[in-house]
């Protein structure tokens, strides 16, 4: 439930930094570990979200510093944005999720697990979705907390849950362990990707409990192949 403000660009020129000293691959993106998730393709997924037919009443940023371009969509079954990421440590505290780690650092989530804890961000893939607004109510959309989500980013499908809640007039972002499955540096401080991530939410859907990330591929996988059918 992070609200990132303009000293996210100092971060972005530390990303910089400190991307030129990590190890890439040849597209430039940092090596981490990555993952295909489930049996549908992301190049299936992307053939179906290439127009929109916007829903919300506006459109978002994808950081404060930015302008307004990004539209929540509406398909047969799901809706979906294309944006950037940013990397989300809120929830529980660990050695990669803290107020040291992590200068927007809280330690709740908007959804919790089975027990009653925040979520645990660097080990649960998770999407984080705007606060209502004038812009968009994100239950009207048949979204809940624990919806599946499949992420799509450099032609890697990673299932997601619906775990936080963010900022009114921002979109974009996704827990530590999405971020590192997608080969996105999960650092949130520096870390995230600007652009080229598809976020395609499934309508009332729910993993239970929610912290079961083998739980969230098994319905996505299913849901992913329904969305294909039925648009």
């Amino acid at each position: 439930m992070r609200t990132r403000t303009l000293t996210l660009a100092a971060a972005s020129g530390a990303a910089l930094l400190a991307t030129a000293v990590l190890p890439t691959n040849a597209s430039g993106t940092v090596n981490l570990r990555s993952a295909q998730e489930g049996s549908v393709s992301a190049a299936d997924l992307l053939a179906k979200v290439t127009s929109c037919s916007q829903i919300s009443n506006g459109k978002y940023k994808t950081d404060d510093e930015t302008s307004a371009t990004v539209p929540v969509c509406g398909k047969n079954g799901a809706v979906f944005w294309k944006a950037d990421m940013d990397v989300d440590c809120d929830g529980q505290v660990t050695s990669k999720c803290n107020g040291n780690t992590d200068p927007w650092f809280q330690d709740d989530t908007a959804f919790h697990q089975s027990n009653g804890k925040p979520l645990r961000a660097d080990s649960l893939p998770y999407v984080v979705v705007p606060s209502t607004s004038s812009i968009w109510k994100y239950t009207s959309s048949g979204i809940k907390g624990g919806g599946v989500v499949a992420v799509i980013y450099h032609n890697k499908v990673e299932y997601a849950v619906v775990g936080d809640t963010g900022p009114t007039k921002i979109i974009g972002e996704a827990s530590y362990a999405t971020a590192k499955s997608l080969g996105i540096d999960p650092d949130p401080e520096t870390g995230g990707t600007d652009s080229g991530v598809t976020y395609i939410l499934f309508k009332n859907s729910q993993v239970s409990p929610i912290e079961s990330h083998s739980a969230a591929v098994s319905l996505g996988d299913s849901l992913a192949k329904k969305f294909l059918q039925n648009n």
